[in-house]
């Protein structure tokens, strides 16, 4: 009986929000202009102004800022100039949902241990369960690759038409 009372309950309720909502979609359209006096509004004499002549402020300068102030800058979220403690491990919260595997936001230690168990389980080539010192040189962080200075091919030495450069000394069709 109560199932059948709070359900007319809440029909009414929604039948009761449904019509104030729809009496204001009509308030708001009987009070909409006419699109006429939209169209008086809008001018054919409009200023204009070439942009080329127009400069714009200047740029914001950026302050010169140590390594230690913008390491603070980037843990300090709401700007007020100090480091909260929900703002210290905010850091952090990514790096331990990688970490809990079955997310339930307890780490254990295989968890946190899942890195260094899967390294050692690559290493162990032979499966004996021990590191030789073979093995082991194959765990040691690989070398960070130096970015080339530039990504272009190198430059050609022919000329526009595709011929070798009369200056070209190694061209068999040079000046002399």
């Amino acid at each position: 009986m109560n199932r059948f009372v709070l359900g007319a309950l809440a029909a009414l309720f929604l039948a009761g929000i449904g019509m104030f909502w729809w009496q204001s979609r009509a308030a708001v359209e009987r009070a909409a202009p006419a699109q006429a006096a939209l169209a008086a509004v809008v001018s054919e004499d409009l200023p204009s102004a070439d942009p080329a002549e127009m400069i714009g402020p200047d740029l914001p300068r950026a302050t010169e800022q140590s390594r230690e102030q913008r390491r603070f800058g980037r843990l300090d979220r709401d700007r007020d100039g100090k480091i909260s403690r929900v703002e210290m491990l905010a850091a952090r919260a990514a790096a331990f949902r990688k970490l809990d595997k079955d997310g339930n936001n307890l780490l254990t230690f295989e968890e946190w241990a899942v890195r260094t168990v899967d390294k050692f389980a690559a290493a162990d080539a032979n499966h004996d369960r021990w590191l030789s010192p073979q093995e082991f040189r194959s765990t040691a962080p690989k070398p960070a690759k130096a970015k080339p200075r530039c990504s272009c091919a190198p430059a050609s030495r022919k000329g526009a038409a595709g011929k070798p450069d009369a200056d070209d000394p190694e061209s068999d069709e040079g000046g002399s």
